[in-house]
């Protein structure tokens, strides 16, 4: 990356300062770019779910794995729930998205509670492993809420056929396609002989013929999961690597501490055969230290997430796209990589981070506001849904991960907090999945490589060409939603 000429950098930037410039390009579309990130994570696009307890849970992680993101679950989950998170992920099929399953005779109420959980906006109602029936939200709009399935229900469903889905190549999701198009049904059981497998949608079909899973050796979903940097680390590491795991990420807010250093050196000791992420910092001096310390890749923000209070509380922190800058260039010095983590609102945001020379960008608050998110949809009384989200340094997330503490310890640690406990997330009503999400984020970057001309995310990086602009510049950027 090169700042475009006369364009001097005199202070930090964020994302918000900048812009990339289009140059001369051979790249005619956006299929001919390749998102696969080379940092040995194994992931085909450059997305990673942040470790936030009201962003990262098992409907998360396989939801993106399956387009070829990754999600970190949360470092205050016991490990006995992540190693059943890690099973469940890995369990799952890479290309049939997982079902919501009722039985006939549930409520109305058992299957709309049910129903939010999953962004297709379906149910399948199963009697003895079989699919009997569709029930979706519209149908249970009404009636009474002890109403059983079987009676609001649309029977005998038309199915896809697990066979026909699996053909090679493309062949089997268009035809399985065409089956949902003929049949005129966007939603369809998918079926191994005549046990339910998981659903298909139509816009799931044409997302598998453009996304690839993120699969470890052996075929499955990937799944990250997080360790502190207090306790007895290297033993809830081994835990964490027993369940599985793919990349083990040593977190904390300042990453740059004696602290950090003991963690990896910790971790280490076990020779994971995995990738090891660890952070946050926001310098090079700080990405030395911890790849010297045993960190593959180094997480690099402090402050910038929507939920985070540091810099108004501490003044500690650094606009992120110079971190990511300087740190990028660091770590590719040393022969590593770097995360971008926080402060992305837009998908030019993620392709900046990506020009910068990250190998991945973390999202969090930006996928709070989903159907796969772990909370409970809420209404807001204007019909407007929400999910509830907080920061991880919250009093909210300190006194989650603090409950093994005495009572009296647990309340002088909430005194201290530099993060947000209650934050209204609301669902996009035209992006309410995180697929959705990822839709709209790897469209923007894909379109971003084709401007810079280039076909993978180590030319982007390579040939960006970056200029600092005004805030007047930046708003003239907005589209404008109605006329002025």
């Amino acid at each position: 990356m090169r700042f475009l000429p006369g364009h001097a950098v005199t202070s930090d930037l964020t994302y918000g300062d900048v812009f990339l410039v289009p140059s001369a390009s051979d790249v005619t579309s956006r299929f001919d770019v390749d998102l696969s990130s080379s940092d040995g994570t194994g992931t085909t696009v450059p997305v990673v779910v942040a470790n936030m307890t009201a962003v990262a849970g098992r409907r998360m992680a396989e939801t993106v794995a399956r387009r070829g993101g990754l999600t970190v679950i949360p470092q205050d989950q016991p490990t006995d729930v992540v190693a059943d998170i890690v099973a469940s992920v890995k369990s799952r099929h890479p290309v049939v998205e997982s079902a919501v399953e009722v039985a006939p005779h549930d409520t109305v109420h058992s299957a709309l509670t049910l129903i939010g959980k999953r962004a297709h906006g379906a149910a399948v109602v199963v009697a003895d492993g079989r699919p009997v029936g569709v029930v979706t939200a519209a149908d249970c709009s009404g009636v009474d809420q002890f109403t059983q399935v079987a009676e609001v229900m649309s029977g005998d469903p038309t199915v896809v056929s697990l066979d026909v889905l699996t053909q090679a190549g493309a062949r089997g999701l268009e035809a399985a396609f065409d089956t949902l198009h003929t049949s005129r049904r966007r939603f369809s059981p998918v079926v191994d002989g005549d046990r339910l497998v998981g659903v298909l949608t139509r816009t799931g079909a044409l997302r598998s013929s453009i996304y690839a899973p993120a699969l470890d050796a052996e075929g499955r979903l990937r799944v990250a999961a997080a360790v502190g940097i207090n306790g007895d680390v290297k033993a809830k590491t081994a835990e964490l690597l027993e369940a599985g795991i793919d990349v083990l990420v040593v977190d904390t807010a300042h990453g740059h501490q004696r602290k950090m250093l003991d963690a990896l050196e910790a971790v280490r000791a076990l020779d994971p055969q995995v990738p090891v992420v660890a952070g946050n910092v926001v310098t090079a001096a700080g990405v030395r230290d911890l790849v010297a310390a045993g960190a593959d890749i180094v997480k690099v923000g402090v402050g910038p997430g929507a939920m985070c209070t540091t810099r108004m509380m501490t003044a500690v922190g650094r606009p992120q796209f110079s971190a990511v800058l300087e740190c990028a260039e660091e770590a590719r010095r040393l022969g590593k990589h770097v995360w971008a983590d926080g402060g992305v609102r837009h998908p030019r945001d993620v392709a900046l981070a990506l020009a910068a020379g990250a190998s991945q960008v973390m999202v969090g608050s930006w996928f709070a506001g989903t159907h796969e998110s772990p909370g409970d949809l809420h209404d807001d009384g204007t019909g407007r849904l929400y999910k509830e989200s907080f920061g991880m340094a919250s009093a909210r997330a300190v006194a989650a991960r603090t409950r093994d503490g005495s009572p009296f310890e647990r309340a002088r640690k909430a005194l201290f907090e530099e993060g947000i406990s209650h934050s209204r997330m609301y669902l996009d009503p035209h992006r309410p999945g995180v697929e959705d999400l990822l839709d709209h984020i790897t469209s923007g970057v894909r379109s971003a490589c084709t401007y810079v001309g280039a076909r993978t995310l180590a030319e982007l990086a390579e040939r960006a060409v970056v200029g600092v602009q005004s805030a007047a510049g930046y708003d003239e950027g907005r589209p404008l939603p109605e006329s002025w």
